[in-house]
């Protein structure tokens, strides 16, 4: 990772802050191919208000956020379970890297700060699902995490398609 980019570890509260530099990085994502439940043509208008939504609620998640000289460069999602029975377990969702910032080692970096930050928040088993054969399922392998299979036609690909997806868990130490 560019020793230009910092990451931050931000509540709800303190990621309003950033809401409109999420919708940006949101929408240039899902342009870019990304499939994280959106089809192309989500605006940053649109993808602003997705981000206001997620940010009110109180369920105590935590966003890594990365930023490099331009701005905000990438995101994470760390969310507890939330159930009674469940209080151990957390969700990673949305992991964003902007185009501009790939392929310098960010996604390593967001994945192992997230795994640090769901530490902190007591949570010991984390569960994420990504497209089947993507890169982001490589860069899950190689961070130690363990397929639990693959689910054909999960989701749709930005542009319609039906796509399989492949969850995966970790057990944090």
């Amino acid at each position: 990772m560019s020793p230009d980019i910092r990451l931050d570890v931000l509540s709800c509260a303190l990621a309003r802050d950033h809401a409109e530099a999420l919708g940006r990085l949101l929408a240039d994502c899902v342009e870019q191919g990304a499939s994280v439940s959106f089809l192309s043509g989500l605006t940053a208008a649109r993808a602003c208000d997705w981000w206001a939504g997620q940010l009110s609620r109180d369920d105590g998640r935590r966003l890594v956020a990365a930023f490099d000289r331009q701005g905000l460069c990438g995101v994470v999602q760390v969310i507890p379970a939330g159930t009674e029975n469940q209080p151990h377990r957390g969700d990673i969702a949305k992991m964003l890297v902007a185009p501009r910032a790939r392929r310098q080692g960010l996604g390593g970096a967001l994945l192992a700060a997230a795994e640090a930050c769901a530490r902190q928040m007591g949570l010991s088993l984390l569960v994420l699902d990504t497209v089947t054969g993507g890169e982001a399922e490589r860069l899950y392998a190689k961070g130690g995490w363990t397929p639990v299979g693959s689910i054909p036609g999960y989701a749709l690909s930005t542009d319609g398609r039906p796509e399989a997806t492949t969850v995966f868990y970790k057990a944090l130490a």
